[in-house]
C-alpha cells in the first residue's frame, strides 16, 4: 500500500491533445531454422488507440506482459511501430526523419523502470544528465553546468553528487537521476516507465511527489506506466486497461475505481488491498494463465478467463465504446455494470 500523499487533481484545464495514437500495432517476428525465417509473431500491441491531453497523466496499466511498455517506447520511436498513427502536437511522428524528428524527441523523453540499467557506470551522473543538452547542443559549455546542477537540485539532489558514479547512489537516488535526465531538456511530455516499481514503499511516495511537484511547474504531461493500482489512482487523471495488446477500458480515474465497467478491470479493483480492516471487497479470481500473444484468443481476448462470458464473445470483437461520458469499455455486456 502506497503512504498518503496529495492526490492527482481532475484534469479540468486540460483542454488540447498532446499526444495522439490511432490504431497503434507492433508485432515482433519469431524466427527459426537455419535460415532464420519468420514463422510466426509476437502480437505485442494491437490496434491501440488513445490520446493524452496537454498537462494531464494518463496511467496505463495492466499485467505484465499486456503490451504497456511496449506502446510507450513505440510512442517515442524506440522501437518502430508495425503500423498506426502518433502525433505529438499535431505532428506525425512516425513520417519524422534526421534533424526533424531530433527537434521532436527533444520534447518527449523517458523515465525507464530500472534507473542502474540506463545509467552508464562509468559516467558521472552530472555528464550523464548532460548527455542531452550535448547532443541536442543547449547553450555554452558552462551553461549546460548550469542547468544540469539546477536540475539536480529539482529532483532532491545536491551539487556535490554530479561527481559521484551510479552504483554509489541508492535506488532511490538513481531513479531521481533518471528523471533529471529526462527533465533535463525541459520537454512537454515524459513516459513513466514503471518509475517506482522497483522502490521501497516510502521511497515511492517521494519520487511521486517529486513526478508532481515537476508537472506543476513545468507544465508537463505525463504517460505513467504501472501495474500497482494504487499508485495509478494517486497520480493519474485518467487510467487506460490494457490486457494482451490491447485497451479493456479507459476513464477518468474517479470513475475506473468507483464504477469499474470491464470484468478485467474489476478483477483487478478486487485484488487492491484496503487500509480499513472492516472493508471487506468480493475478490474476484480469474481462471487460467494469461494466454500467449504468439497465439491470442479470437474475438473478445479476454474471454477465455471472463466470468461473464457468453458465445458472442469468442466470435465478434467487443469494440471500444462510449458507455457514460469520458467512459469507453471493450465489453458486450458493460452496460450491465452502469449505474
Amino acid at each position: 500500500m502506497v503512504p498518503e500523499m496529495a492526490s492527482a487533481p481532475a484534469a479540468e484545464t486540460a483542454t488540447q491533445d498532446l499526444v495522439e495514437v490511432t490504431g497503434l500495432t507492433k508485432h515482433f517476428p519469431v524466427r527459426a531454422g537455419l535460415l532464420q525465417r519468420v514463422v510466426n509473431w509476437v502480437r505485442a500491441v494491437d490496434d491501440v488507440t488513445f490520446s493524452v491531453r496537454e498537462g494531464e497523466t494518463l496511467g496505463l496499466v495492466g499485467e505484465s506482459g499486456c503490451g504497456k511498455t511496449t506502446v510507450g517506447r513505440a510512442m517515442l520511436r524506440l522501437i518502430e511501430p508495425t503500423s498506426g498513427s502518433i502525433r505529438f502536437d499535431g505532428t506525425d511522428v512516425l513520417k519524422l526523419r534526421g534533424g526533424d524528428l531530433m527537434r521532436v524527441r527533444r520534447n518527449m523523453q523517458i523515465i525507464f523502470q530500472d534507473p542502474y540499467a540506463s545509467l552508464d557506470p562509468r559516467v558521472p551522473i552530472g555528464e550523464s544528465v548532460m548527455e542531452g543538452l550535448h547532443i541536442h547542443r543547449v547553450g555554452t559549455h558552462a551553461e549546460r553546468v548550469d542547468l544540469m546542477m539546477d536540475t539536480l537540485k529539482k529532483v532532491g539532489l545536491e551539487r556535490y553528487h554530479a561527481h559521484r558514479y551510479p552504483h554509489e547512489f541508492s535506488g532511490g537516488q538513481r531513479q531521481r537521476i533518471g528523471i533529471a535526465r529526462a527533465l533535463a531538456l525541459r520537454p512537454k511530455f515524459i513516459v513513466c516507465d514503471e518509475p517506482v516499481s522497483a522502490l521501497d514503499v516510502s521511497i515511492q511516495s517521494q519520487v511521486l511527489n517529486i513526478l508532481k511537484d515537476l508537472q506543476e511547474e513545468f507544465g508537463l504531461t505525463y504517460l505513467f506506466i504501472a501495474h500497482n493500482l494504487s499508485v495509478v489512482e494517486h497520480i493519474s487523471d485518467r487510467v487506460a486497461v490494457m490486457y494482451l495488446g490491447k485497451i479493456a477500458e479507459m476513464t477518468t480515474r474517479d470513475d475506473l475505481y468507483k464504477n469499474p465497467l470491464h470484468p478485467y478491470t474489476q478483477a483487478l479493483m478486487s485484488a487492491i488491498p484496503s487500509a480499513d480492516p472492516k472493508l471487506r471487497r468480493k475478490r474476484i479470481v480469474l481462471q487460467g494463465d494469461v494466454p500467449s500473444p504468439l497465439n491470442p484468443p479470437p474475438a473478445c481476448r479476454f474471454h477465455t478467463r471472463c466470468p461473464i462470458a457468453e458465445p458472442i464473445c469468442s466470435q465478434v470483437e467487443p469494440p471500444l465504446r462510449l458507455l457514460a461520458p469520458g467512459h469507453l469499455s471493450a465489453c458486450h455486456f458493460s452496460e450491465r455494470f452502469l449505474s
